[in-house]
């Protein structure tokens, strides 16, 4: 129940942040959430928004108090049911989440990554060879969508046949997170039309996937009993749903900002140390995922919000990493800033699993770039994604001028 206090402290907001004219660049009015208050209501969704780094760093690492359990979206999953079985990496808390996360874990070890690195280098020099004999492409389809879509999928081994399914599955994976949307109504649509849902099960059993992949991996830990044979399918389903998008996105933007930014370009280009903290940087201003959604088991305070029992609150990433309150300039990108504490890959115990494979892919594809490009300059206008949980671009047309 609101109380007074918080009405008249300002902490409620009639506004809509799944207004489709919001979702393309939502860091405008989630910053405005994160000055209104610490906690707000907003009555549209009866949910909860937190945007400033304290508070979004205690709803993060306190899965007791806000739980992923229930969704992370705005249904409650419990109550209302969902339109896939829960995820046993995502929507499950300790200590569940403890005996999948550690699995997970590894796989996707640092000798793991030593070992991606290099099929992610062959992958990247065919790729960048192939677009500077070009000259001109769209730096989001062809190159940040094309290199995760590629290398990712071949990392966990399914089958290359039929990889366009993951897009309309992943679109819609991400959509629904607020189902009652036309974004959410028609990339179900296309999923449902296309079967893809089908093909994700069936790509993702056993019999179909590589036997030298992820996936034959994590089927081993079924074999060795230390969990069955759905939980080993589930999360090669999420890692997959999870991790192609989230990379693309990121990396279309850490490309948009340094072709934009020469001295950012240029600082990269002159000291190669700084690309991994590129990539973090672009995460802090343009986190892929902008916010999170938890669910009060039971009534609970925090900033002296009183929080009812079920209630769902949702984290605003981006809001949190441009919080004044935590980041001297938080609106300017800087390669050369501490970006730790950056909360891209969120914090606690659902610290993004897949944070070293998207690292790795960003680093490569990135230095990859560098090795062979002079200088690379926009050539139409971008343009945004537009879509229910997830924040990046989805056209950037650009003209490279080899070394």
């Amino acid at each position: 129940m609101l109380g007074n206090d918080a009405i008249d402290s300002g902490t409620v907001l009639d506004v809509d942040p799944w207004d489709e004219a919001v979702l393309p660049n939502p860091v405008a009015l989630h910053a405005a959430i994160r000055e209104a208050g610490p906690v707000v209501w907003v009555p549209k969704y009866e949910a909860w928004f937190v945007g400033r780094d304290a508070e979004v760093r205690e709803v993060f690492t306190d899965w007791r108090r806000f739980s992923s359990t229930f969704g992370l979206g705005l249904p409650n999953i419990k109550r209302e049911g969902a339109w896939q079985k829960p995820s046993v990496i995502v929507e499950v808390d300790p200590p569940e989440h403890t005996v999948t996360r550690r699995i997970l874990n590894r796989v996707l070890s640092p000798r793991a990554m030593r070992d991606l690195r290099d099929r992610f280098q062959r992958f990247a020099d065919e790729l960048v060879d192939e677009l500077l004999e070009r000259r001109s492409f769209d730096a989001v389809a062809d190159l940040s969508f094309r290199f995760p879509f590629t290398v990712l999928p071949d990392a966990v081994g399914i089958p290359a046949v039929g990889r366009e399914h993951l897009v309309h599955y992943s679109t819609m994976y991400f959509n629904n997170r607020n189902p009652d949307t036309r974004l959410a109504r028609e990339s179900t649509a296309v999923a449902e039309q296309n079967d893809s849902m089908s093909w994700i099960a069936d790509s993702c059993r056993r019999e179909n996937v590589a036997s030298d992949g992820i996936g034959a991996q994590l089927y081993g830990f079924a074999d060795a009993g230390e969990i069955d044979e759905a939980t080993a399918a589930s999360l090669i389903r999420t890692f997959l749903g999870g991790g192609v998008d989230t990379t693309v996105l990121g990396i279309a933007s850490m490309l948009h900002d340094l072709i934009v930014d020469r001295r950012q370009w240029d600082a990269v280009v002159n000291d190669r140390e700084l690309i991994r903290n590129a990539f973090d940087e672009t995460l802090r201003l343009w986190p892929p995922v902008p916010m999170m959604g938890r669910t009060t088991p039971s009534a609970t305070e925090l900033a002296g919000v009183e929080l009812g029992a079920e209630q769902k609150l949702f984290v605003l990433i981006a809001a949190a990493n441009r919080d004044p309150r935590r980041w001297e300039r938080p609106d300017e990108f800087d390669v050369t800033r501490n970006t730790g504490g950056q909360l891209g890959f969120g914090l606690g115990p659902h610290f993004c699993v897949g944070h070293a494979v998207a690292r790795l892919e960003a680093e490569v594809l990135l230095g990859t770039l560098l090795d062979r490009v002079e200088r690379v300059e926009l050539d139409g206008q971008p343009q945004r994604e537009l879509s229910n949980w997830l924040m990046g671009w989805r056209h950037l047309p650009v003209t490279v001028v080899p070394r």
